[in-house]
């Protein structure tokens, strides 16, 4: 029997199966899929900060709504910007995630991160967010001048935009479809089991807070907490997978606690 004898690349699949590790060649991109996790979990938190300490808006009525965006403008753009930027690094987190999870599950990684990646990436074409919309800044700068009828064409096209927000659209779903998948393979390496099962746990809980956004709100609370905590855990270990100085040392000790229940 000929045997080869040059040996595979890291991270390359081999005759006997999988290849047992993270391609190191992408390193580059692990190192900024974790930077990007790091960027987008300190926008949320500012971004749930000045909703708990900011003017409460109100829950009814559009030209209330408008109003209320009228007197605290800069605010309400500022924390429309922290809901809704974060996406465009999310989305390179799961870029990067693809590399790192391929080896264990090509079919579920390559679907996982293409959902979750374009979900997040589709949140800046879908502009709306829980809290409401930058569009509707537009309609308040015009409803502060407008006279009576024109204010009411104005509330009536805010209110659009208002159920909108209201309403389970094809993104919210996606992101926390594509967190569950890639979160199950997880469970099989490279990550923490710890980091697989907060991330399975999110995914469930996002799942059922969309399709019960009408019924129950609880669920997107939880949900809210248990995101950035994973998203902040992916970035840590993507981060330390793409490390100049990375050994082999670092790889068994990733190994062992990847393992670890």
């Amino acid at each position: 029997m000929v045997t080869s004898t040059y040996a595979s690349p890291p991270g390359s699949a081999t005759p006997d199966g999988p290849a047992a590790r993270p391609d190191p060649s992408w390193a580059r991109l692990y190192r900024i899929g974790g930077a990007c996790a790091g960027v987008f979990v300190v926008m949320v938190v500012v971004g749930i900060v000045l909703a708990v300490a900011a003017p409460v808006a109100p829950t009814e009525g559009a030209a209330a709504t408008l109003a209320h965006i009228a007197a605290h403008r800069s605010l309400y753009v500022l924390q429309q910007q922290l809901w809704l930027v974060p996406g465009v690094f999310a989305a390179v987190v799961y870029l990067a995630l693809y590399p790192a999870l391929r080896h264990l599950d090509r079919s579920l990684a390559a679907l996982g991160t293409a959902i979750g990646g374009g979900a997040w990436a589709l949140t800046l074409a879908i502009p709306t967010t829980t809290t409401g919309a930058p569009a509707l800044v537009h309609l308040s700068d015009q409803f502060v001048v407008a006279d009576p009828a024109r204010r009411l064409a104005l509330a009536t096209a805010a209110e659009t935009l208002i159920a909108q927000n209201r309403t389970t659209s094809v993104v919210g779903p996606l992101t926390t479809v594509g967190l569950l998948l890639v979160s199950v393979v997880m469970l099989r390496g490279v990550f923490p089991r710890w980091v697989a099962r907060l991330g399975v746990a999110a995914g469930v809980l996002g799942i059922a807070a969309e399709a019960l956004r009408m019924v129950v709100e609880g669920f997107y609370v939880v949900y809210g907490v248990l995101l950035p905590v994973w998203m902040a855990a992916v970035g840590w270990h993507l981060y330390r997978l793409g490390r100049r100085d990375r050994g082999p040392a670092d790889a068994i000790e990733d190994e062992m606690e990847a393992s670890k229940t």
